[in-house]
């Protein structure tokens, strides 16, 4: 992971590689500094409990979920459900995405 070009942003699904909750995903609902981010996955992690966790320790996905991007730069707030969907619409997809390289009849 190059921490160099690759900056948190709200609303990131992200992988934790470090830690009790490795290999674990979360979205990113606050970016203190660019060292340090805040996660919650709506489930173990609720919004109103997120995990400090260090940027060397997570691996960020190309995919930001737009419902709560947009929830928490108006509300500065997100519900624990729109966390999950978000969470469980992630999984859809790369299982999807994965089907389809693995050649299927049309």
């Amino acid at each position: 992971m190059t921490e160099d070009n690759s900056v948190p942003q709200l609303g990131q699904i992200v992988r934790v590689i470090k830690g009790r909750e490795q290999d674990q995903y979360a979205i990113i609902i606050e970016v203190i500094d660019d060292r340090f981010v805040l996660l919650a996955d709506g489930e173990k992690r609720k919004y109103d409990r997120p995990k400090k966790k260090n940027v060397n320790h997570i691996e960020e996905t190309a995919y930001i979920s737009s419902e709560v991007r947009k929830s928490l730069l108006e509300t500065n707030r997100v519900s624990n459900g729109k966390l999950r969907f978000a969470l469980a619409k992630y999984a859809k997809e790369v299982v999807t995405d994965l089907e389809k390289g693995d050649g299927h009849d049309v």
